[in-house]
């Protein structure tokens, strides 16, 4: 989480002090905002951080697919794999 007191630098600081900064950001596991002229232009954050948020977002997008199947599933809106499959093949060309 960034932390609005600590966390929002800019650009300038970050090009001059940029081993310091990663070493903050390693220590911490937060994300840095740099802004030049004042506004919001990037996020930086250490590569751990970066990847356990993209492995969160995967399990999420995960459930949800899941959560959006179970309710197709109780609203009638499925259909047998094998007629599912042959309607593909059949669709795309595909012989046995």
């Amino acid at each position: 989480m960034i932390d609005i007191s600590q966390d929002i630098h800019p650009l300038t600081d970050f090009k001059r002090n940029t081993s310091e900064f990663v070493n903050e950001m390693k220590r911490t596991r937060r994300p840095v905002v740099l802004t030049v002229n004042g506004k919001a232009e990037l996020v930086v954050q250490d590569a751990a951080s970066y990847q356990g948020m993209l492995d969160r977002l995967a399990r999420l997008e995960a459930v949800e697919a899941i959560r959006v199947g179970i309710v197709a599933a109780e609203e009638g809106r499925v259909k047998p794999a094998r007629k599912a499959l042959a309607e593909l093949r059949e669709k795309l060309g595909i012989s046995r």
